[in-house]
């Protein structure tokens, strides 16, 4: 039982090569609440036509999100991740790691970050 297509594969030809997996098993498969016969050649034009459907509005879905990305960059609103610390603690991170009297994870629970981020300032920071 699949609720539709695109759920069971990613591609036309992955759906093809799953149900002629699961017809010599003897498992009929149920495409939202339909039983198609893919030994049937009725049964195989729907369930291709389903395929193509499914593949299309894949495609149509990631064309609009690439569009709206692009849109949204150019308006300068697709900046990515929000930093975790500001560039003044970050210069006060590396001054604190340079003196030596704290070890990174002391250092990474004073700024209430993890040691990776702490890693990734010091090495922003060094020459």
């Amino acid at each position: 039982m699949v609720t539709k297509l695109d759920r069971l594969a990613r591609s036309l030809r992955d759906a093809t090569d799953i149900s002629d997996e699961l017809t010599k098993k003897g498992v009929a498969l149920n495409l939202g609440g339909a039983v198609y016969d893919p030994t049937d050649p009725v049964g195989r034009l729907l369930f291709n036509v389903l395929g193509m459907v499914a593949k299309f509005e894949a495609d149509l879905i990631r064309a609009r999100t690439r569009e709206g990305m692009a849109i949204a960059k150019a308006a300068g609103k697709l900046r990515g991740r929000k930093p975790k610390l500001t560039p003044s603690q970050e210069k006060h991170l590396v001054q604190l790691h340079r003196t030596g009297a704290h070890t990174t994870s002391e250092i990474a629970e004073l700024f209430g970050v993890a040691r990776s981020t702490v890693y990734r300032a010091i090495q922003r920071a060094a020459p």
